[in-house]
């Protein structure tokens, strides 16, 4: 039986991995890394070639090893992918990949809590791992949010998530409605307004564009409005929609040439496009989805977690109705603004539980 397996191989899920293993527990006598992608770079792996590392929002240095920035015009795919690989085999983490885990269990329902045992039972397409402890950093990338709105299965055109997006030479000579108030939108409108495109800009309230410096306090300002829901079992907000848009002057030249005016909240939809709350209306060939994700969490719905509210009540990283249970990658830490720290949270509080002696 293992000590703990971590679910997922971003940057949380790695950053954890590293300090288990910087704390005694050996990779894969003690700890493993169960990772679907096909191989290092998390949620990076799957980002568009457009979105390169001087476009890409921070992308933070994993604990021990600094990111080497080199050309800011590479695909940032490719530099995180390369980075987290060699951030793996420097520090021989226990990363087996692909596996699909399908569900996370209790060993036996109705058993104490309050020490390390009896074990959870993590279920794969690669065999079944059971373990003392499960810190889950599978972040939110593959739960796309979409959104519904009034007459959306009326529409004629082509719809897409941000999940699918590659490029934008794909959207050439047609008319694109963009969804979504965050990073995303903002940087699919300026690539398309580049290459020619048409495009209007959807938004449930107005941009919030800031000119906030972003300082390590106002991070953690930023983490502890965030985490004030999730300790009181609220679904989390996303981090950007508490940080607010940095008006840089690519943005604040934007917002001059009208490519970044929100025309506000849509209404509904039609067969050729979109009607707004104000009455205007914009055809439209393509509906770009820039609405989000959600934490992608369904393998953990056998140990019944969520509250009323639909969210989950956490102190930290640690998940009150299963103490075995850590979860990083959810709330504050869903972004890169926290990952690495929550990472390190979660492989201290699971190495503090397992020192507490099992009676079984």
């Amino acid at each position: 039986m293992l000590d703990v397996v971590i679910i997922g191989a971003g940057q949380a899920g790695l950053s954890a991995a590293y300090y288990l293993a910087r704390h005694g527990l050996v990779p894969e006598t003690d700890f493993v890394v169960l990772d679907a992608n096909p191989g290092p770079g998390g949620a990076w792996l799957h980002r568009w070639p457009s979105l390169t590392l001087g476009s890409a929002h921070a992308i933070h240095d994993l604990p021990g090893m600094k990111l080497d920035a080199g050309d800011l015009a590479e695909p940032a795919s490719a530099v995180v992918a390369r980075y987290y690989g060699s951030y793996e085999e420097t520090f021989e983490l226990p990363v087996h990949r692909p596996v699909k885990v399908h569900a996370v269990r209790r060993m036996h329902d109705g058993a104490p809590t309050d020490t390390p045992g009896p074990p959870l039972v993590v279920e794969s397409d690669r065999g079944v791992f059971t373990t003392r402890m499960v810190i889950n950093a599978t972040g939110t990338w593959d739960k796309p949010h979409w959104p519904h709105y009034p007459g959306v299965e009326t529409f004629r055109g082509r719809q897409l998530h941000t999940h699918d997006f590659e490029s934008v030479a794909e959207f050439s000579g047609q008319r694109v409605l963009v969804v979504g108030g965050g990073t995303s939108a903002v940087q699919f409108l300026l690539q398309l307004a580049e290459a020619g495109v048409v495009t209007a800009w959807a938004t449930r309230r107005p941009p919030e564009f800031t000119t906030v410096d972003f300082t390590p306090d106002w991070g953690r300002e930023v983490e502890r409005r965030v985490n004030e829901r999730t300790a009181s079992g609220w679904p989390p907000l996303s981090v950007v929609g508490v940080t607010g848009l940095p008006l840089t002057q690519q943005y604040q030249d934007g917002i001059s040439a009208g490519t970044l005016v929100s025309r506000g909240p849509l209404q509904r939809l039609t067969p050729g496009g979109a009607v707004f709350a104000d009455g205007s209306s914009f055809d439209a060939d393509v509906l770009l989805w820039a609405t989000g994700f959600r934490a992608a969490m369904d393998h953990l719905a056998p140990l019944k977690l969520r509250e009323p509210g639909g969210g989950i009540t956490m102190d930290g990283v640690r998940v009150l109705r299963e103490p075995r249970l850590l979860l990083v990658g959810y709330g504050a830490s869903a972004s890169t603004l926290g990952a690495s720290r929550a990472g390190r949270a979660a492989a201290l509080a699971a190495i503090e539980r397992l020192s507490v002696p099992s009676d079984v």
